[in-house]
Order: structure tokens, then sequence, then C-alpha cells
């Protein structure tokens, strides 16, 4: 059974950095270029948005945090990472990494079927 466990949430003050980390279970070749990766965040009253997506050696970036966040693969932990640099008050919200058996990038959530619980990310003076 697929299960994907998000780490490394947290409060932080505006500029600052966090690194979320999203270990898989369950399967192997996790951080192989055969699966999407992707995280999203949803924050209170607002829908689920794709914030990044990893595949097959592609990388996609929502436009709100194109230069501020990074993703990334350890193939050796089967962990991907979310690397937040600059962090702004409206990037406070649940962080969820998923996954898929596809080759392609995608940042809509109806293109993954595993999610992880969610990690909180409270961007706060």
């Amino acid at each position: 059974q697929v299960q994907l466990v998000e780490s490394g949430g947290g409060l932080v003050q505006p500029g600052g950095s966090l690194r979320l980390s999203c270990a898989a279970s369950g399967f192997s070749g996790f951080t192989s270029g055969y699966y999407r990766i992707g995280w999203f965040r949803q924050a209170p009253g607002k829908e689920r948005e794709g914030v990044s997506c990893s595949s097959n050696g592609n990388t996609d970036y929502a436009a709100s945090v194109k230069g501020r966040f990074t993703i990334s693969r350890d193939n050796a932990k089967n962990t991907v990472y979310l690397q937040m640099n600059s962090l702004k008050p409206e990037d406070t919200a649940v962080y969820y990494c998923a996954t898929a058996l596809s080759r392609y990038c995608s940042l809509r959530s109806v293109h993954f079927d595993s999610w992880g619980q969610g990690t909180q990310v409270t961007v706060s003076s």
C-alpha cells in the first residue's frame, strides 16, 4: 500500500525558509522518473492549489512560488523535498504531497491518486 508522509512544516517569520519532506513507503521507485510527484497546498476557505511538480526530469511551479520554491528528490531515501525560501504570509496553508504513475508533470490535483496527510506551514511575525 502506497503511503506518503510529509514533515517539516512549522511556524516561520516572513522572509524565512522551510524545507518540507515527503517520504514514500509501500512502493519503490517513488523518486524515479516514472512517478509524477506534486506538492499542493490548501489555505482555510480556499481550494487546493498545485504548487510544484516533478516527473521524468521535468519540473513545474505555480507562478506564485516560482523563483522561491524548489522541488528535489533523494533517490536513496525515496524522499522528495520542497525547499521554500522568502516565505510570505500568503504561503500559509496545509501542504500535501501526492503521486501518480505518470511521466508527465501536472499541477492539477485530479491527476494524482495517492496523497499524504499534510503538514501545516504558517508564515507570520
